[in-house]
């Protein structure tokens, strides 16, 4: 599904989860002219919004945010952030519209992959009369671009590696389980599941410490959307945590699609990687095909 946009003039809530992309699409809204009202979700408090409108939620306490949402007025919502936990049956607080899908809700929570519990966060507010709206929507600039974004362009063997790695993430993608890859000399060492990018990092650099995989070739990590992602939640995401993490793990770079990821802290990032002599390359959308050498 594609992105919907966002009205510089209309009303607009954040729902905060962790991380930096919250922070910079509240600025980003602010900046247009439309203060944001932030939810920030209680379990995953990564930012002070002292200076926003704003109050916390647990995560499943639907009916106290949509009653927020009626109260001033804002029909449009941004799912933003990080959620590295889920309700259980005592933090459900459904409002009276959805509580006979509570059964539907709870298998999903228990069972269903992040994209599932997405479209169901998705469904929730829309049933409300909510439309969500993509972070890109209202910071546009976090988009990666097409092509070399730093000094360092992926060689012939990386070239391989970002082949076999986005074949890879498209795969585990379509089954819901991740959207990231690591291939190392041709071969896909790593697969991002549930613990996320960093911690898949951490995997592929105690591998190599302790010799069960190559030390003589770098490799590329790619993340790409999930085939089937909304394209309103969740894109795949990369900013100076990984390129450090991806240094440290050994590997020659990241590659990502062009427009369908986002780069935090653009300038550090890039600064990062040129200074560890990392690659970052944003990828065709929809191609696996290798980028130019």
């Amino acid at each position: 599904m594609s992105a919907a946009s966002a009205s510089g003039s209309e009303p607009v809530a954040i729902i905060a989860g962790n991380g930096r992309l919250p922070f910079y699409v509240a600025e980003a809204a602010r900046q247009a002219g439309t203060p944001p009202f932030i939810i920030q979700l209680r379990s995953e408090r990564s930012h002070d919004w002292t200076d926003f409108d704003h109050m916390e939620a647990d995560i499943g306490a639907f009916r106290p945010v949509v009653t927020a949402l009626q109260k001033r007025g804002i029909r449009k919502v941004v799912l933003s952030g990080g959620v590295t936990t889920r309700p259980d049956l005592f933090g459900l607080r459904p409002t009276a519209r959805v509580f006979l899908s509570l059964p539907s809700i709870l298998k999903k929570l228990k069972s269903g992959g992040d994209d599932k519990v997405l479209r169901m966060v998705i469904d929730l507010f829309e049933r409300h009369g909510f439309e969500i709206i993509a972070a890109q929507a209202i910071a546009g600039d976090l988009l990666a671009t097409t092509g070399v974004l730093g000094t360092v362009a992926p060689d012939r063997e990386a070239i391989g590696d970002i082949r076999a790695a986005a074949e890879a993430a498209r795969t585990i993608g379509a089954m819901d389980i991740g959207q990231g890859a690591v291939s190392l000399g041709g071969r896909v060492v790593a697969l991002e599941g549930a613990e996320g990018t960093d911690q898949m990092l951490e995997r592929v650099r105690t591998m190599r410490e302790s010799g069960r995989i190559s030390r003589k070739h770098r490799g590329a990590l790619v993340k790409l959307c999930k085939p089937q992602q909304d394209l309103r939640a969740d894109l795949p995401s990369i900013g100076p945590e990984t390129v450090r993490a991806a240094s440290a793990a050994g590997l020659g770079g990241i590659a990502v699609e062009a427009g369908r990821a986002l780069v935090l802290d653009r300038a550090e990032t890039i600064a990062e990687a040129d200074r560890a002599g990392l690659f970052l390359y944003g990828l065709e959308p929809d191609e696996i095909a290798a980028p130019a050498s």
